[in-house]
């Protein structure tokens, strides 16, 4: 990890935090899968759309190792601190996921901040997670009885909070995959201090997607900040992925205290001496290729075979 750091402290890119965020979207999708493991070629891929509460529509990519009608199904929403990021910059993760676990992955595009602010990422996970229960499965020949949700960093948060959104409106999940994901409202806990230089993920960074994305007398809204939603009874058993050297690491936790001591099951793995980003980086990293064989037998074991 330390080589890996120093090489990219080498190359001549600006942080993405002094781009506007059109630019810095170009910056990230050229570099996000630089660093990932061969793409998996798989039997099923499809672009889809998903239609959204206010006329939207969002783009989808559903991928699968075989064509075998009714594999359960994991719906993905992609890191990025709800600026950045899109389908593309997380379909080899997304295919890595559904090699591993033989179940379909249903990756899809939120929409960004600033064009689209808080809630607007939240509403549309959530009408994804809604379409795919009550129609979208039937659409793409998958099991509507065996949904899980996931997602990376900001599309880790969307995830955690459209699974309580699901227990609200009666929605079963197998299983909320959640891989380092923002929980807290004022990010002021430990980890955040520690790694407040990075490496890789900073608190110019952080401050820069957020200052995006959500006006500061919001930033207490649970849907924001699950770690203050009420109660967390009931909602879907979940596996938490962490990096150890990261800002979001303390944050990862406390919402994996919170989820046990609702009563809510929880298998928790923190990857030592990596950082934040690190399960996109399995061509250097075996701590990635790790997380990917983990991740996906979290999958195998919540939706079956």
């Amino acid at each position: 990890m330390r080589l890996l750091l120093e090489r990219m402290a080498r190359a001549p890119y600006p942080p993405l935090h002094t781009l506007s965020p059109e630019v810095a979207r170009q910056a990230y999708a050229k570099s996000a899968e630089v660093l990932e493991v061969p793409k998996p070629k798989l039997a099923r891929v499809q672009d889809w759309s998903i239609p959204t509460r206010d006329g939207g529509a969002l783009p989808a990519r559903l991928v699968a190792p075989s064509r075998d009608p009714g594999l359960p199904v994991l719906l993905y929403l992609h890191g990025g601190g709800f600026t950045i990021g899109s389908i593309d910059t997380h379909d080899t993760l997304c295919r890595v996921l559904a090699q591993g676990s033989g179940c379909a992955v249903l990756s899809v595009g939120y929409r960004l901040a600033p064009e689209y602010r808080f809630p607007t990422a939240v509403h549309d996970a959530w009408d994804a997670l809604r379409w795919l229960a009550d129609t979208g499965a039937a659409a793409l020949d998958v099991d509507a009885a065996r949904i899980a949700i996931g997602g990376d960093s900001a599309g880790g948060t969307l995830a955690a909070v459209a699974a309580i959104q699901a227990r609200d409106a009666g929605l079963a999940l197998a299983l909320q995959l959640l891989i380092y994901p923002g929980t807290t409202a004022r990010q002021d806990t430990p980890s955040h201090a520690t790694y407040a230089r990075g490496p890789l993920l900073d608190k110019a960074q952080i401050d820069w997607f957020f200052a995006q994305y959500i006006r500061a007398d919001q930033r207490d809204d649970w849907r924001f900040a699950p770690l203050l939603a009420d109660d967390l009874e009931g909602v879907a058993p979940a596996w938490i992925g962490l990096a150890e050297c990261d800002p979001l690491v303390d944050e990862g936790l406390l919402y994996g205290d919170r989820l046990r001591m609702a009563g809510v099951g929880v298998e928790l793995e923190i990857y030592r001496g990596v950082v934040h980003g690190f399960v996109q980086m399995g061509r250097a990293l075996p701590e990635a290729r790790q997380f990917h064989h983990d991740a996906a037998a979290a999958l195998r074991a919540a939706l079956g075979p």
